[in-house]
């Protein structure tokens, strides 16, 4: 073990265990301290160099490997390891699976602190790339250099980059050729945009600066077939807008929905800007089980479409629904869940705190001729209240599928408070999940638990819990 002059610690030999939070691998040093590595997988035999030390822990990088594990596979993309997404590319999928039902089992366990029933199996992911049905990235004119390219010695005048964000850099791109997230014709047309502006002398955003007129683009794909793309600019540049506009609708007729916004604001979120239509309608169709939905430019809608249908239908099992039930869908987004399983329902009740969420609810409920489902507008915390459920009856079975933060106590009480036979639980963090299934412990028994896998090659994944009235 040796120390380099910068202080920086490198330990030899080092066994990686586990796979951690986040993407990140776990080793432990000779002092007992944990260490953090990313891109390396558990069975790896590695020496490490050490950049962050902290009391209980040490952040480091992979500087040489003795041994390879045997769960690890070569990732099919280039850009592994530099980019910050798909951190789990070098590890084979069985293995992904298996550190996934861990984090779900370990949270539910130690912060859950409850009586677990057996797991059901997690359910891969069939498809394991080009699995997203929706991508963002950023233009900017100074992107990230490679090492490779530093080395390399080349002319780089040409610093405009589309593609992903450095991670914990925020005015860095990384210029991408091509991703294995999504189905084409989504790498062809981030392509042909850079090719494009590039030779017609257009500006790419500046994040510092803030000048420039490519800023973002969203790219959405349908298991319909259909095609959103929507570009945001910074600048007010009328010639330079309809010159790219008019060349994705020219080079891609395929385009179903062809948007554009101007955004002038500091960050880029799209929820108070005004969408211009260029080409074609305002949203695209997304189908399962002969259900319609119409997903718009600020639909939210889960991002892999093959992988939401097997999660509904989980969840739909897991209600255990005769047709008879009032059911209460809580944080029901556009409906979808609520309208999937309504054909088993007497009647869904759907609660959402974004309006044009409920809009978006509403509309489908109307396409797919839907006449037991109601949607409501509010802050789940104060709208589900007692006036609520007298006004809608006491429901038989709740489903939940909050965000990363979970329920709000208030939320938890209000259901324990009515007390439903079931409560289905979805989330797509079992931390906060294992958080409310300990507040429910005292009248609710977890009888199943169910992880799915919605996103090959990282570390995220979804589960869904069923708890039952204790008698």
């Amino acid at each position: 073990m040796g120390r380099k002059k910068t202080d920086k610690i490198v330990f030899e030999n080092v066994e990686i265990l586990d796979a951690g939070a986040k993407g990140v691998s776990v080793a432990k040093a000779p002092d007992g301290k944990v260490i953090f590595i990313p891109n390396v997988v558990p069975g790896d035999v590695v020496d490490i160099q050490t950049f962050k030390k902290r009391k209980a822990y040490y952040e480091g990088k992979a500087i040489k490997t003795h041994q390879f594990s045997e769960h690890r596979v070569e990732p099919v993309c280039e850009h592994f390891g530099v980019c910050g997404g798909c951190k789990w590319q070098n590890m084979k999928y069985s293995q992904q699976l298996f550190y996934k039902n861990q984090e779900v089992y370990n949270n539910l366990k130690r912060i859950g602190k409850i009586e677990l029933p057996e797991f059901e199996p997690i359910l891969g992911s069939e498809k394991q790339f080009f699995y997203r049905n929706k991508m963002e990235f950023g233009f900017s004119s100074s992107r990230w250099m490679t090492e490779a390219e530093i080395q390399s010695g080349e002319d780089l005048d040409n610093k405009n980059a589309v593609g992903f964000h450095i991670p914990r850099m925020w005015d860095k791109i990384l210029d991408i050729k091509k991703c294995h997230l999504q189905q084409d014709p989504s790498n062809a047309i981030r392509n042909e945009i850079r090719r494009f502006a590039n030779e017609n002398n257009l500006s790419f955003y500046n994040p510092r600066n803030h000048e420039g007129l490519l800023r973002t683009l969203m790219i959405r794909t349908a298991s319909t077939g259909e095609i959103m793309v929507l570009i945001q600019f910074f600048e007010k540049d009328k010639n330079g807008i309809d010159l790219i506009m008019n060349f994705l609708a020219e080079q891609f007729p395929e385009i179903t929905s062809l948007q554009y916004v101007i955004n002038q604001k500091l960050n880029d979120t799209l929820y108070d800007q005004n969408i211009v239509l260029f080409k074609g309608r305002d949203y695209i169709l997304e189908e399962m089980e002969g259900l319609h939905f119409s997903i718009n430019a600020k639909s939210f809608y889960q991002t892999n479409s093959e992988q939401a249908y097997e999660l509904y239908s989980i969840t739909r099992d897991f209600a255990g629904l005769t047709g008879e039930e009032l059911v209460y869908d809580l944080y029901t987004g556009t409906g979808t869940i609520a309208q999937f399983v309504s054909k088993k329902a007497k009647k869904v009740i759907g609660v959402e705190a974004v309006p044009e969420a409920i809009a978006d609810a509403k509309e489908n409920a109307k396409r797919n001729n839907i006449t037991n489902c109601e949607f409501f507008v509010g802050d789940m915390k104060n709208v589900f209240n007692d006036h609520f459920i007298s006004t809608h009856g006491q429901p038989d079975v709740i489903i939940t599928d909050p965000p990363r933060d979970g329920m709000h106590k208030d939320v938890v009480e209000q259901i324990l408070k009515i007390g439903p036979k079931k409560v289905v639980y979805v989330s797509c963090n079992s931390a906060t999940q294992a958080r409310d299934l300990a507040l429910m412990d005292e009248m609710y028994k977890v009888t199943k638990v169910r992880p799915v896998d919605m996103f090959p090659q990282t570390h995220h994944v979804e589960n869904v819990v069923l708890l039952e009235r204790k008698l």
